[in-house]
């Protein structure tokens, strides 16, 4: 795992190779996008992890936003209850490569890493 960003006082936190990784694939879609990390029910444990941009004019009050260098990670409260302290890094192996969730909150995962059981 590499090295948190700045701030330990995040409900959600990113590596440094995860920031420059959702920074550089917003980048490719020229638009003022943030990160939208939530949960939904399903998966091989129970719940699984979505994460997607969306525009930051879709940002409610009911949201939590989390700034890191101007870029913005936003979950939903309700999420949030699951996801508090998740750590979202990056990894380019070849083998067993991509975004990474560790999640404090889970009790299970499942062999993907993609889901959770609490």
């Amino acid at each position: 795992m590499t090295q948190v960003t700045e701030s330990q006082k995040r409900g959600i936190l990113l590596s440094e190779a995860a920031l420059q990784q959702v920074k550089s694939l917003r980048d490719k879609q020229n638009q003022d996008l943030c990160l939208r990390v939530g949960v939904r029910q399903g998966g091989c444990s129970g719940m699984s992890y979505i994460m997607d941009f969306e525009d930051v004019s879709k940002i409610t009050p009911n949201d939590e936003v989390f700034d890191y260098d101007g870029f913005k990670i936003v979950s939903d409260r309700k999420s949030l209850l699951y996801l508090y302290g998740l750590m979202l890094d990056y990894s380019d192996a070849m083998i067993g490569g991509g975004f990474q969730f560790t999640n404090p909150n889970a009790a299970q995962t499942c062999g993907c890493g993609k889901s959770f059981g609490v």
